[in-house]
């Protein structure tokens, strides 16, 4: 076992066994976990078949006190394997224990304080979403499954609704939401937002600061070693007989890199409950972005739409239907998802239809498994 492996399992049972120790009459201690299993084919990858599994054990513990005050823990590890077999001959095998929540959070009636390695995300958009700036969700992963990010976020709720969030992040040098370069491990990152409400719903401002590093990421751009980068964030939401929203993004490097120097992008989107059947509901969504020299020249811009379809079709079962055009590769990705519930346990198949050269935005990573066509089944136990 590595070293590093046997650190984070010393790390998570550390807060059981204090919990355990510190449990008293009125405090809370709640154990559960995810376990899941998937099989994967895909006939046009170099590697077909996919047999994986996964485990997230999760411990929270809660104390409360009065004028409703409230300290609570959460720890849990991401524990996972997964085979890759080429017919019956070549394979490989791959497996990870990880951290995966590690945080401790002081709240009262209007205040939120939470430290440790957690998920922070934001903003209006569902599919396409300029402001996935911590996070990594795929909008068609059964689990929502997304790495958390170190820091300290603290959340103030006024009695108007209006809201301020502040955070400090460290220790996140991987590249996380829309980055391409990494961020120096020896300097902090920081941002805040702030909502209101509107008529008909609300809107925020969001903003970030980091220092990125782009060493060893080739001839994709210039490589330095210190680049302050600035984010700036604006979305709206109103719900007016439909559901509508806007995000946009400017990401802003003070160094010249190229046509990686700015970064702007807009995401305008709709949804709405038909009255057919149990309801479907139908959201759209549709986004440009652009990589420029210049702010907001748009010269070397994409767009991509995004249409889902959500419909229960009884107790029990579930239909999900996603599609992404990409305009100026004039390429469509399709994915059905068919998920049935029994109490703890879910069963999802998924089909879908992709390019073979894989390019959704923010979604590179998963182009060498769900490239082409394939289906994946997956079965999920909660307790």
């Amino acid at each position: 076992m590595k070293k590093s492996t046997s650190i984070w399992i010393v790390f998570l049972l550390f807060p059981i066994l204090t919990a355990a120790q510190l449990y008293t009459p009125g405090d809370s201690l709640l154990i559960q976990g995810q376990l899941s299993a998937w099989s994967h084919y895909n006939p046009g990858n170099s590697m077909s078949v996919q047999l994986g599994g996964r485990y997230i054990p999760q411990i929270n513990y809660e104390v409360r006190w009065p004028d409703r005050r409230q300290l609570d823990f959460e720890a849990s590890a991401n524990i996972y394997g997964d085979s890759n077999w080429k017919g019956f001959g070549e394979s490989t095998y791959h497996g990870r224990i990880k951290p995966y929540r590690a945080w401790a959070r002081y709240s009262t009636r209007q205040l939120e304080l939470r430290l440790g390695l957690q998920k922070i995300n934001f903003g209006s958009a569902s599919m396409l979403r300029p402001l996935m700036w911590f996070d990594r969700i795929d909008p068609r992963d059964p689990l929502q499954l997304t790495d958390g990010i170190w820091g300290l976020l603290g959340r103030y709720y006024f009695l108007n609704n209006v809201n301020i969030w502040l955070w400090g992040l460290y220790g996140n040098s991987k590249t996380k939401g829309w980055e391409m370069a990494k961020t120096r491990d020896d300097h902090p990152e920081f941002g805040g937002r702030v909502q209101v409400p509107i008529p008909s719903g609300e809107a925020a401002i969001t903003y970030h600061h980091r220092v990125a590093n782009t060493l060893a990421r080739g001839a994709l751009m210039p490589e330095l070693d210190y680049i302050p980068e600035n984010r700036f964030g604006l979305d709206a939401r109103v719900d007016y007989v439909v559901g509508m929203w806007m995000e946009g993004a400017w990401i802003q490097k003070t160094k010249d890199l190229g046509l990686y120097t700015h970064q702007e992008m807009i995401n305008a989107g709709m949804d709405y409950t038909f009255g057919i059947g149990n309801g479907l509901i139908v959201t759209l969504e549709h986004l440009l972005a652009a990589y420029d020299s210049r702010a907001f020249a748009l010269e070397n811009r994409t767009s991509f739409s995004a249409l889902s379809f959500s419909y229960p079709m009884g107790l029990f079962d579930h239909l999900t239907a996603i599609f992404y055009r990409d305009w100026k590769n004039d390429h469509l990705y399709s994915f059905v998802n068919w998920q049935r519930q029994y109490n703890r346990i879910t069963f999802h198949l998924m089909a879908y239809w992709n390019p073979d050269q894989y390019n959704l935005p923010a979604q590179r990573g998963n182009g060498k498994l769900f490239a082409g066509r394939g289906i994946q089944i997956m079965f999920v136990f909660n307790h």
